[in-house]
C-alpha cells in the first residue's frame, strides 16, 4: 500500500508539473471600465476600476499624437512621456483607480469622420476609449474584464459586439490578448435596432434613428450569404454588430473582430456588382492581416468574396458574373504589381482577377475537391501573411508549382 501511495502521489506531482493550469491556479480579479458620454463637450469620461491594486503592475498606454486624451488622475503613481502614460496602480492593499477624458470626434482630411459625438447618440471604436497598452500584472492573476456605460438622460440604449451581461453592461474576454480591451464598434443615444440569429452568431444592426439606415435590406442580405460564409471560413463571430450612420461620417465602410460599420447611403450591392458590405463581412470572418508590401492578399481576399459569397447564395447569374470581370479587366489594366503597403482600387480589382483565375485553376487541378476557400483557411491560421506565405499555401493544396502565380505580379 505504501508504494502504491507513493506511485500515486508521484503521478499526480508528473501531471501538475506537465498542466501549468493545475500547478498554479489563477486568481480572478475585476477590471471595468466605466464610460460617461458628455455630449456637451464632445467627450468621454473613461475610469479603470480594478478590484485589487496590487494585482496590476502596470499599463504602459500608447496614447498616439493626436491629443486625443487628457486630464488624467489615479491612484497610485502617474508619468506621461512622448505619447505615453504609464499607470502603477501600487502594492498596497485596496481598490485601484484610473480615469480621463477622450475626445471623440475624428476628423478624416476629407472632412469626413470616422468617430463622431452629437446631443442624441454617439459612434465610435472601442479601441479609441481604451487606447492599446502594455501590461505587466502578476503571474498568478487573470483579469476578468467588463465595460459599462452610463448614458444622458435622453438616451436611449448602447450597443456594442460584445456579450450583454447587464444592463449596459459588457462582458470582454479576448483570449488571444493579455490585456482586454472592448475594441471594435460602439453605438449609443436615440437608437435604433434590428436583430436576428444567423447560424450560431447573434447579429445586431444599429443606427441613429433618422439616419436612413436600412436595418432589415442589411439583415435580409446577411442572412442570405452567411451559410456560404460559414461554409467558406468554417467559423464565425459569435456576435455581430452592424453599425451605420449618414453624413457627415466616412463615405464607406471599416470592419473590426466583431464589428463593422457601413455609411448609411452606401448601397448593398454597388453598380460594378460587388458589396461593401459583404466585402467588410469578409474581414470580420478572416481576421487575415499582411505584412511585407502584401495589403493585397486581405482586400483582394475581401473583395474576391464579395462577389463569390453573393454568387453562391444565388444572388448573381452567369451573365452578371462575367459582366463584372470585364469590369475588373478594364479597372486594373494598367496594373504592372499587387505588392504594396495599401492597396488601390485598380490593384484590389486585378487581386480578384488573380484569385478567381486560382480559384479555378485549383478546382481543375483537384477534382473539385480544393478551392481557394482551403488557401483562405491557411491564411487565417496565420498571424500575418506574406506573399510567399501565400504562394506556399496555394501550391501546397494544389500540389504543385502554379501557373497563375507564377507572375510578375507577385514580385
Amino acid at each position: 500500500m505504501p508504494l502504491f501511495r507513493s506511485l500515486t502521489l508521484l503521478l499526480l506531482a508528473l501531471s501538475v508539473l506537465a498542466n501549468p493550469a493545475l500547478a498554479e491556479k489563477k486568481q480572478r480579479v475585476t477590471l471595468e471600465y466605466q464610460v460617461s458620454f458628455l455630449p456637451q463637450s464632445g467627450e468621454a469620461a473613461v475610469s479603470l476600476r480594478l478590484a485589487e491594486n496590487a494585482a496590476l503592475i502596470s499599463l504602459l498606454f500608447d496614447l498616439g499624437d493626436k491629443g486625443y486624451y487628457s486630464d488624467f488622475k489615479g491612484t497610485g503613481t502617474l508619468s506621461e512621456q512622448a505619447g505615453q502614460m504609464l499607470w502603477t496602480p501600487g502594492k498596497g492593499t485596496g481598490k485601484g483607480a484610473l480615469s480621463y477624458r477622450v475626445k471623440i470626434d475624428h476628423p478624416r482630411d476629407n472632412g469626413r469622420f470616422d468617430a463622431r459625438i452629437t446631443p442624441d447618440w454617439a459612434l465610435l471604436r472601442g479601441d479609441d476609449l481604451i487606447p492599446s497598452a502594455k501590461v505587466v500584472h502578476e503571474s498568478t492573476i487573470e483579469l476578468q474584464t467588463y465595460l459599462q456605460f452610463e448614458l444622458p438622460p435622453t438616451w436611449k440604449s448602447v450597443e456594442t459586439g460584445w456579450p450583454r451581461v447587464g444592463k449596459n453592461r459588457f462582458r470582454i474576454n479576448n483570449p488571444s490578448r493579455k490585456f482586454d480591451r472592448p475594441t471594435g464598434w460602439i453605438i449609443a443615444g436615440k437608437i435604433g435596432s434590428r436583430r436576428d440569429q444567423l447560424g450560431d452568431a447573434s447579429v445586431s444592426v444599429a443606427a441613429p434613428i433618422g439616419e436612413g439606415m436600412r436595418r432589415m435590406d442589411i439583415l435580409t442580405l446577411l442572412s442570405f450569404v452567411w451559410p456560404q460564409a460559414q461554409e467558406a471560413f468554417q467559423r464565425q463571430p459569435a456576435k455581430l454588430l452592424v453599425v451605420g450612420a449618414n453624413d457627415p461620417m466616412w463615405r464607406g465602410g471599416l470592419s473590426a473582430p466583431n464589428s463593422l460599420f457601413m455609411h448609411a447611403a452606401r448601397p448593398l450591392v454597388s453598380e460594378n456588382g460587388t458589396s461593401s458590405l459583404v466585402h467588410e463581412l469578409t474581414h470580420v470572418f478572416t481576421r487575415i492581416r499582411d505584412r511585407d508590401n502584401s495589403d493585397w492578399i486581405s482586400e483582394g481576399l475581401a473583395e474576391f468574396y464579395a462577389i463569390e459569397l453573393v454568387r453562391r447564395a444565388g444572388g448573381m447569374s452567369e451573365y452578371r458574373y462575367q459582366a463584372i470581370r470585364s469590369k475588373l479587366q478594364t479597372w486594373s489594366k494598367g496594373v504592372k504589381t499587387l505588392r504594396g503597403s495599401s492597396s488601390s482600387g485598380p490593384v484590389t480589382a486585378r487581386a480578384v482577377l488573380l484569385l478567381q483565375e486560382l480559384d479555378q485553376e485549383i478546382r481543375e487541378q483537384t477534382g473539385n475537391q480544393r478551392s481557394l476557400d482551403d488557401v483562405t483557411r491557411g491564411l487565417m491560421r496565420l498571424e500575418t501573411a506574406s506573399t510567399k506565405d501565400f504562394i506556399d499555401i496555394s501550391e501546397n493544396i494544389l500540389g504543385r508549382s502554379s501557373a497563375v502565380l507564377d507572375t510578375r505580379l507577385l514580385k
